[in-house]
């Protein structure tokens, strides 16, 4: 499975099927220090309607569109905060399986989880989650999601970089020092993107492709 950071909470996933997905591209300008998306994917999913995760219009069709089995795709309905919706709406959790590999994207998730969904979630190959709070949860919530999902890779994303991201959010320094705290997780670095995700246990550090 290669995966690709594209910037903020958007990402390209090619598994190993074949199969190309973008998740929550944002639209022109929406994001401080990006460049537009730019990116070619079988599948689109947006997590919800704000500008800066769902300009699925931007999305092109690749050269050589997949042609094998559909993917099984799961939504798990959610909250962009923590008062059921009432300030910033719903979010949908996406759950997209393809072959033999499942990719969790939390898209801009304010709120707790149930048992029962994470109990959907717990044990996927890739976790794509937001940690810079103030729109989402932050680096202490989203550790603690990762404690009881347990995937196998997780790579933090809506988080802000020393010439990218909303101000009002904060990096991603104090949710790498609580996983090396914790220990049981390798620390890669993996620049914008890696052609396979690790085997082991680990904590994927990408950096957006479309940097300014």
């Amino acid at each position: 499975m290669k995966v690709t950071f594209i910037g903020h909470a958007c990402f390209l996933i090619k598994f190993s099927t074949g199969l190309s997905v973008c998740f929550d591209p944002y639209a022109h300008g929406y994001v401080p220090g990006l460049s537009d998306c730019n990116v070619a994917a079988d599948e689109v999913f947006c997590s919800h309607e704000h500008e800066d995760h769902n300009d699925s219009a931007s999305v092109a069709s690749p050269d050589v569109p997949y042609s094998g089995p559909a993917p099984e795709v799961e939504f798990i309905a959610s909250y962009h905060d923590e008062v059921q919706g009432a300030k910033r709406g719903p979010n949908n959790i996406t759950i997209v399986r393809s072959g033999s590999e499942s990719v969790v994207h939390m898209g801009d998730i304010g709120c707790e989880l149930t048992d029962d969904q994470i109990g959907k979630l717990k044990g996927c190959d890739l976790l794509l989650i937001p940690v810079g709070g103030f729109f989402t949860i932050g680096c202490k919530e989203a550790f603690d999601l990762c404690q009881k999902i347990e995937p196998k890779v997780v790579v933090p994303m809506h988080y802000r970089g020393e010439t990218f991201g909303y101000d009002v959010i904060s990096g991603r320094e104090e949710f790498v020092e609580l996983v090396k705290n914790a220990g049981g997780r390798a620390i890669i670095n993996g620049g914008n993107s890696v052609d396979s995700i690790p085997e082991e246990k680990s904590l994927l550090l990408l950096d957006p492709l479309r940097i300014l």
